[in-house]
């Protein structure tokens, strides 16, 4: 074969190379974004949220949002319906085994978690975008997380949310749903253990 006929084959490489190239940099944006440290905003919509000067944003009683259905398989195989907690104060939170960010609050959950619960208030995790159950249950491990998390691979059961109460591509993100299944409190940022316990305390405190 001569270099004349060989010579079109090189384009073709570095057009192959440059769509490679621009793919792994849209998978490195998706992956950043996914991971997301927070936000102000879940899309719009009307939830009476306010947003406070520490990244939290709450809703006055009776100006609350219901929290969707809620119910599914967990990361360990089991089974688990949050509408079950009703009457007690529920704190959701969003994260992803593959997520720094939510790496580095975990301890700050169980530790709160083992304070609060008994006094009325239940955790539940929903493990978001991590495509098998093994590194979500491995992460659980590793943390020393111990209670139950909802499997949620493709973000269905956010999606359920009413708009404006939850940003799917904020993740961690953390909601605190008073005794009645609303939702009072949100962060769509890593919580430290005091802001976390903070943003607890107002609505465990409700009558």
């Amino acid at each position: 074969m001569s270099a004349a006929s060989r010579a079109p084959v090189r384009p073709n490489r570095a057009r192959r190379r440059a769509v490679l190239t621009t793919a792994g940099a849209a998978v490195a944006t998706l992956l950043m974004s996914a991971c997301s440290s927070g936000g102000t905003s879940g899309g719009g919509g009307d939830t009476n949220f306010v947003l406070g000067k520490d990244g939290i944003s709450t809703a006055k009683k009776g100006e609350r949002a219901e929290a969707p259905d809620l119910s599914g398989k967990t990361v360990n195989g089991g089974q688990l319906d949050v509408a079950a907690y009703k009457g007690k104060v529920v704190v959701l939170n969003v994260w992803g085994s593959w997520c720094a960010p939510c790496r580095a609050e975990a301890p700050n959950f169980e530790k709160v978690y083992q304070d609060l619960k008994a006094k009325g208030v239940q955790f539940v995790g929903i493990n978001t975008r991590d495509t098998s159950t093994q590194n979500a249950v491995a992460f659980e491990k590793q943390q020393g997380i111990t209670y139950q998390s909802l499997y949620d691979p493709t973000g269905k059961l956010m999606l359920r949310f009413k708009r404006g109460t939850l940003n799917p591509q904020a993740v961690p993100s953390t909601l605190v749903l008073d005794r009645e299944g609303r939702i009072a409190a949100r962060s769509l940022a890593a919580l430290s253990e005091d802001k976390l316990r903070k943003m607890i305390a107002p609505v465990l405190a409700e009558k």
